[in-house]
């Protein structure tokens, strides 16, 4: 069917994952008709994607750069936020999946890598936002602060996150069911900081939210939602969550 596609939408995990999609020893890039468009959404370093552009245009096929926040149940609702770069004809040919699928198009630049650039930036913020309502949390536990009163307050106070208002609830209802999961930010805030060594910046808070990520992978939580960084700072402090599996 490769031949008689307009676009193609690659959601994976990684780079790794995106190349073989789309020139691995089954890909799909090759057997696109001329004019075809990939529209690349997973999380990967702005030169991968520089790259990506480059390789496709040599079988004449267009890219965008084209990350995306939102998570399962705004790709459900066609009301994703994405963060896109390209040329004009890569918007064009990938304007009727985004108009399907987003809610919100943001236009970076006229080619590949300001959308990844910008997609890291949003994930340093997610990232530290769910590690730090996590340590909040079971801060306010050593308090007397009971999880649910924790979400009821806070959400409503200045220190309250998009990442609060949705993750906190999980650990209230003890329920760690992936909708995004402890083992995406290893990846994601590894790339942030890969990023931002190549760019001689120091991003410390960045390093230290990572590492939560990291000791809760190797808890055994890796696959589950990446709220679960909370089991990370409850068991150092002799904490019990809410939820049998806590």
């Amino acid at each position: 069917m490769a031949g008689t596609l307009d676009a193609v939408v690659v959601v994976v995990l990684n780079a790794a994952q995106t190349e073989n999609v789309l020139f691995g020893p089954d890909g799909i890039v090759s057997l696109l008709k001329p004019g075809g468009v990939v529209l690349a959404c997973a999380t990967v370093p702005p030169d991968f994607a520089r790259d990506m552009e480059a390789r496709c245009a040599a079988h004449g096929v267009l890219y965008l750069d084209a990350p995306i926040s939102g998570g399962a149940a705004k790709a459900a609702s066609g009301q994703l936020s994405v963060m896109a770069s390209g040329s004009d004809k890569a918007f064009v040919a990938a304007k009727p999946v985004l108009d399907a699928a987003a809610e919100t198009v943001f236009t970076l630049g006229d080619s590949a890598g300001a959308g990844s650039a910008m997609k890291a930036v949003n994930q340093l913020l997610a990232g530290v936002h769910i590690a730090t309502m996590a340590e909040a949390l079971t801060f306010g536990m050593t308090q007397g602060v009971a999880p649910e009163k924790f979400v009821e307050v806070i959400s409503k106070c200045a220190g309250s996150s998009w990442m609060l208002e949705n993750r906190a609830p999980h650990i209230v209802d003890g329920d760690y069911t992936p909708l995004s999961s402890v083992n995406i930010w290893p990846k994601d805030l590894g790339i942030v900081l890969d990023i931002a060594k190549s760019a001689q910046f120091s991003a410390p808070i960045t390093a230290v939210a990572l590492q939560q990520f990291v000791a809760a992978a190797g808890m055994g939580l890796g696959g589950e939602d990446d709220a679960a960084v909370a089991k990370v700072y409850a068991r150092n402090a002799g904490l019990k969550l809410p939820g049998k599996a806590s």
